[in-house]
């Protein structure tokens, strides 16, 4: 049934992952790999509230995406092949809420964005990392894994999806928005097609909206010489 409604949806939720402790303990190491850490983004109080490069400032991230039952799962949905392409982390510090409109996922980061490509478009870099937009073939052998490390509720801004519109490649559609809640320790898997958005935290609020944000691919050689930035097997 899981995997049927992240077939029909674009998205289901895994309850207790992780657990609070174990949640803790990520956010723990998190702080202690980012100080100071190239590509942090930071507000002008010190709040970190994102990071492009997880994989670079803490390779022992990776592990999260080897907490039972993920691997089983990612392996069903991407086949035997799939690794880990790439970890972000967010978080809605208290007074430092941010908000996104509605878009979907399509950049991926590489080693080499200005290769020509008949494959590979809009080359970029978000905090010192290359990336080019996807063509859609690939986002369809791509999942995302969302790891709650704090509670989400209607309170600290929380995720909304228009169920059903990865099934329209990068177009967005008219859907009835689903809003995305979620207790600490839940992980969120979500194709990168899913039209997303989310809004600020409540004024006054004093919870966080930590997330590890884990891609993974279904397959490691990519077409016109181009290479993943990061290829983590299971």
């Amino acid at each position: 049934m899981t995997l049927s409604l992240l077939d029909r949806d674009g998205f289901v939720v895994l309850p207790a992952i992780f657990t609070p402790a174990e949640c803790e303990a990520l956010i723990t190491e998190w702080d202690t790999r980012s100080r100071g850490g190239a590509g942090v983004l930071q507000t002008e109080s010190g709040h970190i509230y994102g990071a492009h490069n997880l994989l670079e400032l803490w390779p022992g991230v990776a592990s999260v995406g080897r907490q039972p039952p993920l691997p089983e799962t990612f392996a069903t949905v991407l086949g035997p092949d799939y690794g880990l392409v790439r970890v972000l982390f967010f978080d809605k510090p208290p007074a430092a809420s941010w908000a996104l409109p509605w878009h979907k996922d399509l950049t991926i980061a590489v080693r080499n964005n200005t290769l020509p490509s008949r494959h590979f478009t809009h080359p970029t870099r978000k905090t010192g990392l290359p990336h080019v937009e996807a063509p859609t073939w690939l986002l369809e052998r791509m999942l995302t894994a969302r790891v709650h490390l704090n509670e989400v509720t209607e309170e600290n801004g929380p995720l909304q999806v228009l169920p059903g519109s990865h099934r329209t490649g990068k177009d967005l559609i008219a859907a009835e928005p689903r809003l995305i809640l979620a207790e600490r320790g839940d992980v969120l898997l979500m194709r990168p097609l899913l039209a997303h958005a989310s809004g600020h935290a409540a004024p006054g609020t004093r919870r966080h909206r930590r997330i590890l944000h884990l891609e993974f691919a279904a397959l490691r050689n990519l077409p016109d010489g181009y290479a993943w930035h990061d290829f983590v097997a299971p």
